[in-house]
């Protein structure tokens, strides 16, 4: 059997790949919560979910922001926890006057490109309501700080492909909210698409293939994406709507679709598999552009995470 890269990459370049790529994701929560439970269900389909899934330590793997307390990254930005296994939120903004991006210094660190890497930085950086007013009132300073963290981020990923064997570069920055862009999708092509165009250059140079993840209604602005550099969007069912999808993307755009969590923790197990089902039926084509993303937290039931996996391992030889 083929490995999941190199399905996402058949499946990216429509070259009919063998099987559906499926990807999963268990929140640390969810181990905490479910323990050997969920680690017998993992045993089950070792096709789909990686062995090292099932020696997840919590104490042993979990990054910072996964830990409950409060911390302060490289840019400044304090984040706080409340729980153990779910991620924390910025409750610390180190510039809150626009002035400040004028002697704001980028971290010296070499960080990678976590989660929330262009966009949600800006955010993270300036606070919520003062970067949407910047947006809106289409300051100088807001350009000046994209400039920096564009920068900053274009010698990070020229660092990930140089080390990264890989032929494929995962990156994520959440850009919608459940019903679209809060910057309006003009304002993002404007600001935020040269940037991430920028960044994702340097892939194209080293010749790697840009997996993408962004939660949120990102409808009117995926087409933008794959312009900018992506091959595959990593996006949620939920928030864009299956009809929209296969409008949009369809025999035109790769997406790994990740499913509806949303709903995983309050269906019947035979709503799960009816909900994969009737995705994959819709979405599916032989010669490719389709991978099912399945995450798992800890308020989903045993149940309904055994008849998702359960599923999935059908539907991955699904041929129409």
């Amino acid at each position: 059997m083929q490995n999941t890269t190199e399905l996402l990459i058949k499946a990216i370049k429509y070259e009919h790949p063998e099987e559906i790529p499926i990807m999963v994701n268990f929140s640390p929560a969810a181990i905490i919560a479910h323990k050997d439970e969920l680690r017998a269900i993992m045993k089950k389909y070792p096709d789909i979910i990686p062995e090292w899934w099932q020696s997840y330590d919590f104490e042993k793997h979990a990054p910072p922001e996964f830990r409950k307390g409060v911390i302060t990254d490289p840019w400044g930005c304090v984040w706080t926890n409340i729980m153990d296994g779910l991620t924390a939120y910025v409750s610390g903004h180190p510039l809150p006057n626009r002035e400040d991006i004028l002697t704001m210094k980028v971290p010296k660190e070499d960080m990678g490109l976590p989660h929330g890497f262009m966009y949600l930085r800006l955010l993270d950086l300036r606070g919520y309501e003062e970067a949407m007013i910047d947006f809106a009132e289409e300051c100088d300073e807001l350009q000046i700080l994209i400039d920096k963290v564009c920068d900053y981020n274009v010698r990070q990923m020229e660092l990930m492909c140089a080390k990264e064997e890989s032929p494929l570069i995962i990156v994520g920055d959440d850009l919608g909210m459940q019903q679209g862009i809060a910057i309006g999708a003009k304002k993002w092509r404007k600001y935020i698409k040269p940037a991430l165009k920028r960044i994702l250059d340097v892939c194209k140079k080293h010749g790697k293939y840009v997996y993408m993840h962004s939660d949120g209604d990102i409808i009117e602005i995926m087409p933008d994406i794959i312009e900018a550099g992506a091959h595959l969007i990593n996006c949620q069912y939920r928030a864009n709507g299956i009809e929209r999808l296969v409008e949009t993307c369809k025999g035109k755009i790769p997406i790994l679709l990740d499913l509806d969590r949303q709903f995983f923790p309050f269906g019947t197990p035979s709503d799960m598999r009816n909900h994969l089902r009737d995705t994959v039926e819709k979405m599916y084509m032989p010669e490719g552009g389709l991978a099912l993303f399945i995450e798992v937290g800890p308020d989903v039931p045993l149940a309904n995470t055994l008849a998702l996996f359960d599923e999935a391992n059908l539907l991955r030889h699904y041929k129409g």
